[in-house]
């Protein structure tokens, strides 16, 4: 028996979602099915509207819902530390530990060959312009550490180096491989806390 269009079509496109296999899709089309239509509408409108009023931050990068961040626009961030992630969700992880007062960037993206992300595709000229017209002291590479991760902190390093700022690197409290987005509290603290100076 075969699925009607409306089902199957649903199912194929949760399965384009990450770590969502064809079952779990179904399962997922199967649940939906069952509630109200009332909530089948707020859902809908929830992901119609979810790239609306969306914009990247025009000085870190980070998604926002104005055209500068709430903390961009902090006076008291002005510090002249930087602290660069890889995405939004991670730059978040740092915030939540309530110890980083100083700004960020965000790259988009690690550097990974076999998925054809090259330094050109990420956000790093923006980082280089920062630290032209920013009184910038401190580079924090704050980059999972996976294979990926090290790469392009590696790359970064390199290009940093000219600019005479000390980069430091999050200390190694996070386990060979681990994603920053998933690390807890107290290790990513840790982690700020004791980071380490990169060689020049």
């Amino acid at each position: 028996m075969k699925f009607p269009p409306s089902i199957h079509n649903l199912i194929e496109e949760f399965s384009k979602l990450p770590t969502v296999g064809p079952k779990t899709a179904e399962r997922y089309v199967f649940y939906l099915l069952k509630q109200k239509q009332s909530d089948l509408d707020r859902f809908a409108s929830c992901l119609k509207d979810l790239k609306r009023d969306i914009f990247l931050c025009q000085s870190c990068g980070v998604i926002s819902n104005q055209k500068v961040c709430s903390i961009c626009l902090e006076p008291a961030r002005k510090n002249g530390q930087i602290c660069v992630v890889s995405s939004t969700q991670d730059m978040l992880t740092i915030e939540n530990t309530n110890k980083f007062k100083g700004n960020y960037h965000i790259l988009g993206g690690v550097i990974n060959t076999i998925d054809g992300v090259g330094p050109e595709t990420l956000n790093i000229s923006g980082l280089l312009e920062r630290l032209e017209r920013e009184k910038t002291k401190e580079v924090i590479l704050a980059l999972d550490s996976t294979l990926e991760g090290d790469t392009t902190s590696k790359y970064l390093s390199s290009k940093l180096k000219p600019y005479k700022i000390k980069i430091t690197r999050l200390a190694r409290g996070l386990p060979m491989g681990s994603d920053l987005e998933y690390a807890d509290a107290m290790t990513l603290i840790n982690a700020l806390e004791n980071r380490n100076e990169l060689d020049q």
